[in-house]
């Protein structure tokens, strides 16, 4: 550009290199503001563009961390549940060494004094004894049922007397109490239980 003034002014008075410098600015001036709209044109779309690939790059983050975090959460409760049967485990095991009796012994030591007050019952009345409609039992019942049942054991051991029309007030004995653990310890072992 600085040739075409020099050449220009070698044949040119002032005025007219006057024009053509104004002219020339004029021209720089215009492509400037022309390369200015033109990357504020495409400066607007590659903004627009980087919006958007940045939302689709935000939504498949978004998901991969829901996943990852569906998967810790997944793993974390397996692990929590096995915690919590290893501490199960353990205090049942402590407790037995107690001798504290289990649900389950409980359980079965409760079916077996209703089985055998029916038997007492069906005993001291004369009649079959009948499985009775719920087998659930309190403790309290169960020793009293205990205690009902070796006394009856111990009287229909002795050999049958005739007893007198009228009887006498019996004395009343002093029961002694029985733990479930004493009670479980009389009953045999069975493995299908």
């Amino acid at each position: 550009m600085g040739k075409k003034l020099k050449e220009l002014a070698g044949d040119v008075n002032e005025n007219q290199l006057a024009s053509t410098v104004k002219e020339s600015a004029q021209q720089i001036w215009l492509a400037g503001l022309g390369a200015f709209a033109k990357a504020q044109e495409e400066g607007g779309k590659v903004f627009d563009a980087l919006v958007k690939e940045g939302e689709t790059i935000q939504a498949k983050t978004r998901k991969m961390t829901d996943e990852k975090i569906a998967d810790v959460a997944g793993k974390a409760t397996g692990t929590w549940d096995r915690l919590e049967q290893v501490f199960e485990d353990r205090v049942a095991r402590a407790l037995g060494s107690l001798g504290v009796p289990s649900k389950q012994d409980i359980d079965r030591l409760s079916r077996r004094v209703v089985d055998l007050s029916a038997a007492v019952q069906a005993l001291t009345e004369g009649q079959p004894a009948a499985k009775p409609a719920s087998p659930r039992t309190t403790v309290k019942s169960a020793t009293r049922a205990a205690a009902s049942v070796a006394q009856a054991v111990t009287a229909a051991a002795k050999p049958a007397v005739r007893k007198p029309a009228v009887r006498k007030a019996a004395a009343a004995k002093p029961v002694v109490p029985v733990t479930p653990a004493d009670v479980l310890n009389t009953l045999p072992k069975s493995g299908a239980e």
